[in-house]
């Protein structure tokens, strides 16, 4: 596992000076933490959608309830194209929170998450839980088009931020609670436990070791167990029995098929960051302010909803969308134009309303953009692969989980959590291939993700290449230096150092009758001191803690003792026995280390 903690976040100015000192708790009172971050991040899931349900109830039909099904498709409004008002007021008193109270609260919220591991030593602001409710509850009630799921990730964010802060934990113990609750979080809203995991080792977490990942593991199943207990034990989706060829029979056809749709949905997944970061930095070039930018672009949703609603019953775009997933799971929704028209304006509704100030996530989005996109393709798949065993259905779920994966970078969540929603094995082989496949094709013509990107534009970089550091399993060998002198006890510097050696490059290896004594490391300046003082001691400039290793030792061991005798470099043997001066084989330094470490990170 890797050795790079989560104490190495960069903080930021803001939060550099600590308010109290920290302190670090074992691993047992950690994972206590982490359950009660569980319990409150499940119980948020609910309250949120209630919440959700409140505002949406009544802003289109007019009813204070908070009972409301996602996945049910509503019908028009009661208030006919008045309607079109809806996402507009609910925008501007989105924008009104956001702007008055907690600008992180903006957006789809994950971006903020990873901003504050990274650069805010996982900092996150206790309003911004109570704010991001709010104003997400607006955004998704009043039909925005957004997702209830990034919400939640920050919330729960934010309560394990909130609680360590508030007990003075360290920078790692703070990361690791902040994670475990952006990992209830997703947990509790989709009923995937092992999804809510491999979320936040995949996507936040900067350690994945047994003090990471533990806590994240309890949080997660503890904010399954209160969603389960509080909403009920299904998956976010009720999916029919939906026949994947198995792994034995998948050949030729289905091979071909299910490659097809993972590149469509990685060229999806990059046309959707696209135009994210194209809306996003459009909007505010507007004339007006925020108010007058978020009218515009809420005005174009509800638009959108009127028109589709004239057209076809429904308004479609709203929202989370989870009733389309579900028509196109229970073959109620089958017309491939409908579903190409519905992926265009779900892709447009989305950007638009994220761009000019909503406040909700992209993960539902994606699902909805993925099953459309899926079961249009499989409507052409079937006419020109007929023994694929492509069925709408079934690619619109091998969709969902390739615009997820391509888009977010989850790739194993996606993979882990559609199967935790369908609980039928033999999706593995189809999920797997299209969801590399569409991962690669994204990769190849952008390197960052929806998460990412917008941390880039603020020169936030995060890294691609967190929990395996293979750098690690190096051995000493594979970087020491091999040119150093070996030089007798008692030689002066001008007897030891030539005039070739102007560079200082070489290490000075000190020996007496063959047993190693000391050493002074390459570029120690010690050139201009042997011009100064060429009659001086060899002896007197070596370094009092000796440090060795075998030239087969890894470099996780070479780091350890260096570490431990606070040295700069250590002399490489070779052979098992005592080392001696005519077994040095050559000289690793720390500087040898680093870039070791900077080559590993290159793109």
């Amino acid at each position: 596992m890797s050795s790079t903690t989560a104490d190495a976040a960069v903080p930021s100015e803001a939060v550099a000076a600590a308010d109290h000192e920290e302190r670090r708790v074992s691993l047992f009172i950690l994972c206590l933490l982490a359950l009660g971050v569980g319990i409150m991040t499940g119980v948020g899931a609910v309250a949120l959608r209630s919440l959700i349900g409140l505002i949406h109830n009544a802003m289109f039909h007019g009813v204070f309830k908070i009972t409301y099904d996602a996945n049910i498709l509503e019908g028009p409004s009661q208030f006919g194209n008045w309607v079109i008002l809806s996402p507009v007021l609910g925008g501007l008193a989105v924008v009104y929170l956001v702007e008055r109270f907690a600008p992180e609260a903006k957006g789809h919220g994950v971006p903020e998450v990873m901003d504050a591991i990274y650069y805010k030593r996982g900092n996150i602001r206790g309003i911004v839980a109570v704010i991001k409710s709010l104003a997400s509850a607006l955004s998704i009630g009043s039909g925005a088009s957004v997702g209830r799921e990034g919400p939640i990730i920050q919330i729960g964010s934010a309560l394990g931020s909130s609680f360590s802060k508030a007990i003075g934990l360290t920078t790692g113990q703070k990361i690791t609670l902040l994670s475990a609750g952006a990992g209830a979080g997703i947990a509790a809203t989709f009923n995937t436990p092992l999804g809510g995991v491999l979320f936040a080792l995949e996507i936040l977490l900067p350690e994945v070791s047994n003090r990471t990942f533990l806590p994240v593991v309890i949080a997660t199943a503890a904010s399954t167990l209160v969603g389960r207990i509080l909403i009920g034990p299904n998956p976010a989706f009720a999916v029919p029995e939906i026949l994947f060829p198995s792994a034995s029979s998948f050949g030729v056809e289905e091979a071909m098929a299910f490659t097809a749709l993972g590149a469509l949905c990685g060229v999806a997944s990059w046309a959707f960051i696209r135009l994210l970061v194209f809306m996003e930095d459009g909007f505010p070039k507007l004339p007006g302010n925020v108010y007058t930018q978020n009218i515009v672009g809420m005005t174009l949703v509800g638009l959108m909803m009127v028109g589709l609603t004239h057209a076809f019953g429904h308004s479609y775009v709203d929202g989370v969308g989870y009733g389309v997933i579900q028509s196109i799971l229970d073959k109620g929704m089958t017309a491939t134009g409908l579903l190409a028209l519905l992926f265009v304006l779900k892709l447009l509704a989305t950007t638009i309303s994220l761009g000019c100030g909503a406040s909700g996530g992209i993960f539902s989005p994606s699902l909805f953009l993925g099953s459309t996109l899926g079961a249009a393709f499989a409507s052409l798949a079937i006419l020109l692969l007929p023994n694929a065993g492509m069925t709408l259905p079934s690619a619109a779920i091998v969709g969902m989980a390739a615009m997820v994966g391509a888009g977010t970078g989850g790739v194993m969540t996606a993979i882990i959590m559609v199967f935790e929603m369908t609980r039928d094995y033999a999706i593995i082989v189809p999920v797997t291939v299209a969801v590399a496949v569409a991962a690669g094709v994204r990769r190849a013509l952008i390197s960052e993700t929806l998460y990412t990107i917008k941390l880039r534009h603020r020169g936030h970089r995060i890294p691609k290449e967190r929990h395996v550091n293979l750098y690690l399993v190096q051995q000493a060998q594979d970087m020491m230096e091999t040119r150093f002198i070996l030089a007798e006890a008692g030689s002066t510097l001008r007897q030891c150092i030539g005039w070739e050696d102007v560079d200082d490059l070489r290490a000075i290896i000190v020996e007496r009758e063959g047993r190693i004594v000391g050493l002074i490391p390459p570029r120690s300046g010690i050139w201009r001191e042997s011009v100064s003082n060429p009659d001086r001691p060899v002896d007197d400039f070596v370094e009092k803690q000796l440090v060795v290793c075998r030239d087969i030792d890894l470099l996780s061991l070479v780091l350890a003792r260096l570490k431990r005798h606070k040295a700069g470099a250590a002399i490489v043997f070779h052979g098992t026995r005592r080392p001696r001066a005519a077994d040095v084989v050559g000289v690793i330094t720390k500087r040898a280390i680093a870039d070791a470490v900077i080559n590993e990170y290159e793109d």
